[in-house]
């Protein structure tokens, strides 16, 4: 079936003017956060309910079509990059609440509904949804879910998966599962772990009923600034170590606080190396016992300033800092690569002074940022894709990163997922017969391969035939794409 017959097919059960197929009108889907690399989808469909979801699979899986499932577009792995000759399956305009139930502590909501607005509509109620993401503003629910996001506080609070109960979902073939569910167990295979983070390989997403959680009494937040990065690692090791959970804690480097502050100005110490955010909430009483004890482990670890927030306008305007770390590296550099890996918490310090010696070797600069409570790395490397080769030196650079996140004992990703980015690296990550079980499981789920073909596993043969440090866009049936 061409582009023209699919399309004519397509709407015949969706609204006309919600089959795009024009080239101006696909140019908006070509990317997600990852706009290094981009494609044209040949069509992009808009269904609104469910029910054009299931049929919009339902013609793609008869027509042999690909499918790649696309939320807001802010992933930053190249997991909702369209398939030439595929359908970009955008459920932008699945964005309803349909239930919040505050005796239960759950909402229902649809894919499209964007991560911060489930905070807002459970306000009233003193509730909230606790994973907050760098992008909340604008990042959906379900492509939350695909990728497991997290956020600075996922360290009290947890990932993505630790804060669902059930998903309704649409396999290749139009049929409708629910898994998970709304008691604290159920019974058989854990599916609704095994769909989170999945990278919409194995079904599409319609609804999901999320944890919201009552907002603490208090929150205040301790910034303390270290004039050596190693001691500002060492220091959230000696956090843990106490015993103390905090809410969030993040770590970001000289250049990092520099670029954010001419940003945002919150208030951060230039001088220093490195500056740790370490937040505790609860009650009150709880809150100033936990903020004295972490500021002793601070002063302690050798830190040069610290200072707690005063008030929660205080509060905000550090964590505001925090998350523009990435806008703040587009005013400082014409072009970012932002990398995802996992280390333990024991390693911090060492991987810091790596990423500094590859940063002299690749001759980028390169702005760290952490959720150091979790280990979840995200270092920014700058560079200027007008410069022949430069886009080329950093994805070198963010390959060594993630190897040297491979060797501390972590993995290659965090929260953003493997997309395109990461395959060569899944060949690092895991042996052959651990792959298999991978594709094993894919074949269960869309034994035809049409769900997101190309991406997060990489084909066992490309595997052998390339070596985990060769660099290749994914599977045989992904083309190469172009970059930017």
């Amino acid at each position: 079936m061409n582009s023209f017959e699919l399309a004519a097919r397509l709407r015949t059960v969706l609204p006309s003017n919600s089959v795009l197929h024009d080239t101006e009108d696909l140019k908006p889907y070509e990317c997600d956060g990852l706009s290094a690399y981009r494609q044209l989808p040949m069509i992009v469909a808009l269904p609104q309910t469910e029910e054009e979801v299931v049929e919009v699979l339902r013609i793609c899986h008869a027509s042999k079509t690909p499918v790649v499932a696309r939320g807001a577009g802010t992933g930053l792995s190249g997991g909702a990059l369209p398939h030439p000759k595929g359908v970009l399956l955008s459920l932008a305009k699945l964005k309803r609440i349909l239930k919040i139930d505050p005796f239960a502590r759950t909402a229902q909501v649809q894919p499209g509904v964007r991560n911060l607005a489930i905070s807002e509509a459970a306000a009233p109620y003193g509730l909230y949804y606790a994973p907050d993401p760098s992008s909340q503003i604008a990042c959906s629910i379900g492509g939350n879910v695909a990728e497991n996001s997290g956020g600075v506080h996922c360290l009290k609070y947890g990932l993505t998966v630790h804060n669902i109960l059930k998903l309704r979902v649409i396999t290749i073939d139009g049929e409708i599962l629910e898994v998970g569910g709304e008691g604290l167990d159920a019974p058989g295979y854990d599916l609704l772990a095994l769909m989170t983070g999945s990278e919409g390989m194995l079904g599409v997403v319609t609804e999901v009923t999320v944890k919201l959680t009552p907002r603490p009494e208090k929150a205040q937040v301790v910034m303390a600034a270290f004039n050596d990065i190693r001691k500002a690692g060492n220091a959230v090791a000696n956090v843990i170590a106490a015993g103390i959970i905090p809410a969030g804690m993040e770590m970001m480097d000289k250049i990092t606080t520099q670029a954010v502050e001419e940003y945002v100005h919150a208030g951060y110490n230039l001088d220093a190396a490195a500056i740790l955010l370490c937040e505790s909430d609860g009650t009150t009483e709880e809150v100033a016992e936990e903020i004295e004890r972490i500021g002793a482990i601070m002063n302690r670890s050798g830190a040069t300033e610290i200072k707690a927030s005063r008030d929660e306008a205080e509060r905000l305007r550090f964590w505001a800092g925090r998350k523009a770390a990435f806008p703040a590296a587009g005013r400082v550099s014409p072009d970012y690569y932002c990398m995802d890996g996992t280390i333990p918490r024991k390693r911090l310090a060492d991987v810091l002074s790596g990423i500094e010696a590859l940063s002299s070797k690749y001759g980028l600069r390169c702005m760290n940022v952490f959720h150091a409570g979790d280990g979840n790395l995200h270092p920014l490397i700058l560079y200027d894709a007008n410069r022949p080769g430069e886009l080329a030196l950093a994805e070198e650079f963010g390959a060594q990163i993630l190897q040297m996140c491979i060797k501390a004992g972590g993995t290659i990703t965090g929260e953003h997922g493997v997309g395109i980015e990461k395959i060569d690296q899944m060949c690092s990550q895991f042996e052959a017969s651990e792959l298999e079980i991978f594709h094993a499981i894919k074949a269960a789920f869309d034994p035809e391969e049409l769900l997101n073909p190309g991406k997060a596993v990489p084909a066992l043969r490309r595997c052998a035939e390339h070596g985990a440090m060769h660099v290749h866009r994914g599977e045989e049936k992904f083309p190469e794409l172009p970059r930017f």
